[in-house]
Order: C-alpha cells, then sequence, then structure tokens
C-alpha cells in the first residue's frame, strides 16, 4: 500500500487509521463497488489484491484475505511483503489484457524475465540458509510503473534445511508445479527453476505454455519454428535487432528449466548470469530458429 503524510477529509488515511474507520471502509467499498473482479489486480495465496481511486485522489492497492486467516498468524509475514503497491497488478493480467499485453513490448518482457532470475537467484544463493518460493507464477509476479518485476506472495515459501529431508505437502500454483514433486515430495531450488521456466515461456509466448511443455516430451518439439510461437500480437523483431537474440536466449533457458529431470536444470545463479551477460550466439538467423536449435545450444548443467 502506497503511503505519505497527505492529508484527507478525515486526517491522514495511513496513520493508522486515526480518522472516522467507518467512512473509509465505506470509500473502499464504494470505489471497488464491493470489491468487484474488473479491480482485482492479483491472486496470492492469502487473498486478492484489489486496487482503489479514494476520494483524495489517492490511487491504493487493498489486500482482501481469505476468511481463514484471520486465525492464522502466518499471513502476517506474506502481508508485509506484498504491502508495497505495485501499478501495473500482476504479470498475468497484464499478458491477458489485449491493450496491456502490446504495450509489454519485446524489450520490457525481456527485463522482467531478467528481474525473476535476479529475485529468484538471490533467494536460492544469497540467502542464508536458501529460501525456496515454491509457488512462482505469472500471478505471483507483480510490475511497477515501470515494468520492473518483483516477486511476491511468500505465504508458502519455505527455507532450505541441510540437515532435513526437506520433504512437504504439495503447494504451488497447478500449470507451475515441478513434475517431480507429485511423486517424491521433497522441494529443492530446482522446483522453483522449473516454475521459472514456465512464466519464462508463458511471457514470451503471451499464454502459458501447457501445449508447449507436453510435447517437449517427445521428440516431434525440435522441429517447431520459434516464430511460431512467440506472442503473435506482438511485432515480429528484425534480424539484427538485440530483442531477437533475447527472444531466442530467454526460450533457449526457459526449455532448459522445464527439463523433467531436475538434475538438466540450471541453477537460476547460471541463468541470471547468462541473462545478463547475453554471450550466447545463435547460427541460424532468427526467423529460421527452430526450438531444437535452441535446445542444442543450451549448456546443460549438473
Amino acid at each position: 500500500m502506497e503511503c505519505n503524510q497527505e492529508s484527507v477529509q478525515n486526517g491522514n488515511i495511513f496513520s493508522i487509521w486515526s480518522y472516522d474507520g467507518q467512512i473509509a471502509y465505506e470509500d473502499i467499498i464504494r470505489e471497488t463497488e464491493d470489491f468487484d473482479i474488473k479491480y482485482c489486480i492479483g491472486v496470492g495465496g492469502y487473498g486478492s489484491v484489489y486496487r482503489a481511486l479514494l476520494p483524495s485522489g489517492k490511487l491504493v492497492a487493498l489486500k482482501k484475505f481469505h476468511n481463514w486467516e484471520r486465525q492464522n498468524l502466518a499471513f502476517e509475514r506474506s502481508f508485509t511483503n506484498e504491502i508495497q503497491y505495485l501499478e501495473r497488478g500482476s504479470l498475468f493480467v497484464v499478458l491477458a489484457e489485449e491493450v496491456e499485453a502490446v504495450g509489454l513490448d519485446w524489450k520490457k518482457r525481456i527485463n522482467i524475465i531478467k528481474g525473476i532470475s535476479c529475485a529468484l537467484s538471490y533467494l536460492h544463493h544469497d540467502c542464508n540458509p536458501p529460501i525456496i518460493h515454491r509457488d512462482v507464477s505469472s500471478n505471483n509476479v507483480l510490475l511497477d510503473s515501470d515494468y520492473e518485476a518483483h516477486v511476491a506472495d511468500f505465504g508458502t515459501a519455505r527455507l532450505l534445511n541441510p540437515d532435513s529431508s526437506n520433504q512437504t505437502i504439495l503447494a504451488g500454483t497447478y500449470g507451475y508445479i515441478a513434475p517431480e514433486l507429485a511423486y517424491t515430495m521433497v522441494v529443492t531450488e530446482k522446483c522453483d527453476v522449473y516454475s521459472f521456466g514456465v512464466v519464462a515461456l508463458e511471457v514470451m509466448m503471451g499464454k502459458h505454455p501447457r501445449d508447449l511443455i507436453s510435447s517437449l516430451s517427445s521428440p516431434d518439439y525440435r522441429n517447431i519454428m520459434l516464430k511460431d510461437v512467440i506472442d503473435q500480437r506482438l511485432t515480429f523483431p528484425t534480424e539484427d535487432e538485440q530483442d531477437a537474440k533475447g527472444i531466442a536466449l530467454v526460450m533457449a533457458l526457459a526449455i532448459l528449466c522445464t527439463q523433467s529431470s531436475p538434475r538438466s536444470r540450471p541453477t537460476m545463479k547460471q541463468v541470471s548470469e547468462e541473462l545478463i551477460a547475453q554471450a550466447k550466439v545463435f547460427q541460424e538467423p532468427f526467423s529460421q530458429l527452430s526450438l531444437g536449435q535452441l535446445a542444442d545450444v543450451s549448456i546443460y548443467y549438473k
């Protein structure tokens, strides 16, 4: 939630509701039309986030918790991580809206993927003990006014304990959960890597890549052309554009991250470094690149 010292009719709305709280509540209900879905900008593990323009002219984000949260003390930690308002809403919502999606050009999309990879690399490699998010999805990536990505909703996050089996109950969002979790129930950083790969494909394709991911287990996917799977709502990049190289690199890494075997996936640190360096060279022109060729130039990390 965004806050400053600006005064409003009933006092400072953000000074612990020191003014008439009933009026504030009525304003919120009125401006969101009783939390109508059209004002929803994101859904997390602990509730939904809505945008509201208050009578004072202040634009705010409001978290409406699920009913059971009032009895769950863990929600407070999740809420603290999400109270900063991010104007664009969730990545999922932006990709789903035609106008918003077209405004999310290739450069912005590549930058979003870089941002997500850096955030996950920090959690996995710079925190002690490492933190596994466990619910990386387009709904849990929020965009600010500059389209910078922020990983949100740490309600299911878990510390990776080297002295533990790290067995867990199944958590996450359907369509983003690493396949090995279904039969091992052991959480590792490679689970987040898989989820990141799904999100990266989703950003480049403009939709969830469920059909493409299913085809990756078959040799036939190698003949699929890159130009046919990227988001057709955007202008096709020219061969010599930096965007073309960035798209190819993101897709190559995303394919690698969504390998069924965790051992064949890179670490988030390796992914982040690859995206920052952008040193990978593809011999074929962008328009002639196939997914098989992208997979061939990917380095398989152990």
